[in-house]
């Protein structure tokens, strides 16, 4: 029987406003998890006292009041103090993106920004306290940039002789009717797409908005599971699983619209590459 997470929700500090944390801890409810609430204006030690008292799988902490800086970590730190740094803490509330790098250098497990879906902060819950759920790893690098061109015979003197590329190979992918460069540049590449057809994505991309970048493709482990997670998770998407692109590697899209206008590819190349 899959075990039940008990989880957390505390506003450290003097923040008098309880809405947010209270929505939360609904939403996990609504999940099956079983929540405590610690009510406002709660110490640090009072937190993470609370957490090992009720043996709690994870904490998650509210600030709407600007003291994020100073309190998620006090929490962190205060669990660590009692023995409880396997509990991991979680964040939200209004906190500025510039401060999530710190937050998290300081061992806070997430911060969940403003706006954030409750499903997706419940199943990252999940996936994290749930040991046979794996979390989506971050893709492992920029595998290359999407250029789209009218023909590759004018675009790659630009390319090979003004930049000093070396040009890789060239190969035609007939499920998107392209012909492709690959131009290696550090550890990514340059992917140069004409267009065979006036069927082609990438003459449909030239027509609307002229040359230039199409894509960013990045690189993953996993693809067909991580697609299916994305699904999961609302993600839109172009392709719902897998197809056959350049080096024979396996490709899918997700729209532009999951990306805030940048269309993004994933890549899972073969052993062999």
């Amino acid at each position: 029987m899959k075990k039940q997470i008990r989880a957390l929700i505390a506003k450290p500090g003097l923040d008098g406003h309880d809405r947010g944390a209270l929505i939360i801890a609904q939403a996990l409810r609504d999940q099956g998890m079983e929540v405590i609430y610690t009510g406002l204006r709660q110490s640090p030690v009072q937190i993470a006292q609370a957490a090992i008292q009720e043996d709690v799988d994870v904490v998650g902490l509210s600030s709407l009041s600007g003291a994020h800086k100073s309190l998620f970590p006090k929490v962190v730190q205060a669990l660590k103090d009692k023995g409880a740094e396997d509990i991991p803490v979680i964040g939200g509330g209004v906190i500025p993106a510039e401060d999530i790098p710190y937050l998290e250098d300081q061992g806070v497990a997430k911060i969940f920004t403003s706006g954030t879906p409750t499903e997706e902060i419940a199943k990252y819950i999940e996936k994290m306290v749930d040991p046979e759920s794996s979390l989506v790893a971050a893709p492992k690098k920029i595998a290359h940039i999407g250029i789209a061109v009218k023909q590759l015979e004018a675009a790659l003197p630009f390319y090979q002789d003004v930049l000093g590329l070396k040009l890789e190979n060239v190969e035609e992918v007939t499920s998107e009717q392209v012909r492709v460069a690959f131009l290696k540049i550090g550890e990514t590449r340059l992917e140069l797409l004409e267009p065979l057809s006036e069927d082609s994505p990438i003459h449909q991309h030239i027509e609307k908005r002229g040359e230039g970048i199409h894509h960013l493709a990045l690189e993953v482990d996993d693809i067909s599971e991580r697609l299916n997670q994305y699904k999961e998770s609302g993600v839109a998407l172009i392709h719902d699983t897998p197809k056959t692109g350049a080096h024979d590697s396996q490709i899918a899209f997700l729209h532009p619209k999951a990306g805030h206008g940048v269309l993004y590819e994933l890549c899972q190349h073969s052993e062999k590459e």
